[in-house]
C-alpha cells in the first residue's frame, strides 16, 4: 500500500467490506440532517450506500474539527463499540445519503461468525489511523497553504470525477468546512482559495470545485513559489534554476 498522503490507495481496503456484510435495513438522510451528535451518541455501525457523510470531532475548547468525509462503501460509527461515557463526535449528511446500519450486538455477532469480515473491518480502521497519522504529520511540518493544497488533492482523488481537460470535478465544499479540516479560520482558507483560483489551480462555485491537480501539486513539490507581480498580485513562478532551463 502506498504511503503518500495523496494516494487514493490509502482508502482501498484489501477485503471487500460490502461483499462480506449481509444486507441490512437502509436509512435515508437528507442534506444537513444529523445522524448522531453529542446529544444522540452513535448506537449503530453505518456503511454509506449513496451520498456523503461528514464526521466531526468536538475539541475540548469547543472547536469542531472535520475528521473525514465518508463516501460510498465507507464505514463509520465504530466508536459505538467503545460505549464511551463522553461523546464528542458528530455525523451529518453532506448531501442526501443512504446508509445501511447494524446495531453493535448485530455487528459483534457477524464478526464472530465471519473472520474475513473482522479482517476487513480491521483493515479499514488501520488505514483510517494511518491517514490520521499523516494528517498529524502535515499539521506539524506543513504551512496552512500546503495543508490546504494536500487536502484538496486528497479529496479530488477520493471524491472527484476526472474531466477530459485533465481537471477533476468535485462536490462543493464551503470554506468553513475546509477550515475545519485544515485547522485554521474560514478567512484564511478564503485567502488561499482565492490565491489558488487566481493562479489557475482551482475554479469553484456553489455547484462544485474544479481542481487542476498538476498545477496545485507545484505548491507541494517545490517547483513553484509565490511572488508578487507589478500589480501587487500573488502569482506562482518557477524557481530561478528551473526557469533558466525552460
Amino acid at each position: 500500500m502506498a504511503t503518500d498522503i495523496l494516494s487514493a490507495e490509502t482508502y482501498t481496503p484489501y477485503e471487500d467490506l460490502l461483499a462480506l456484510l449481509p444486507a441490512s435495513k437502509v436509512a435515508e438522510y437528507n442534506k444537513g440532517q444529523v445522524i448522531y451528535d453529542l446529544a444522540k451518541s452513535p448506537r449503530n455501525i453505518y456503511v454509506v450506500i449513496k451520498g456523503t457523510v461528514g464526521i466531526w470531532q468536538m475539541a475540548d475548547n469547543g472547536t469542531e474539527v472535520l475528521l473525514d468525509l465518508v463516501r460510498s462503501e465507507g464505514l463509520f460509527g465504530e466508536s459505538a463499540f467503545l460505549e464511551c461515557p463522553r461523546r464528542s463526535e458528530r455525523a451529518q449528511a453532506i448531501e442526501r445519503a443512504e446508509l445501511m446500519t447494524w446495531t453493535v450486538s448485530e455487528m459483534e455477532g457477524l464478526l464472530a461468525k465471519r473472520p474475513r469480515l473482522a479482517v476487513a473491518l480491521l483493515q479499514v480502521l488501520v488505514q483510517r489511523n494511518a491517514e490520521y497519522m499523516r494528517r498529524i504529520e502535515s499539521f506539524a511540518i506543513d504551512s496552512i497553504e500546503r495543508r490546504l493544497a494536500r487536502s484538496l488533492i486528497c479529496f479530488s482523488e477520493r471524491l472527484g470525477t476526472p474531466e477530459e481537460d485533465g481537471s477533476v470535478w468535485m462536490m462543493p465544499f464551503t470554506h468553513d468546512m475546509l477550515s475545519q479540516y485544515v485547522g485554521t479560520s474560514r478567512e484564511i482558507v478564503s485567502h488561499y482559495m482565492n490565491r489558488f483560483r487566481k493562479n489557475g489551480c482551482v475554479t469553484y462555485s456553489r455547484l462544485g470545485i474544479r481542481l487542476y491537480r498538476d498545477t496545485l501539486s507545484k505548491v507541494l513539490d517545490g517547483s513553484a513559489f509565490l511572488t508578487t507581480d507589478t500589480n501587487n498580485q500573488d502569482t506562482y513562478a518557477l524557481p530561478v534554476e528551473m526557469a533558466a532551463k525552460a
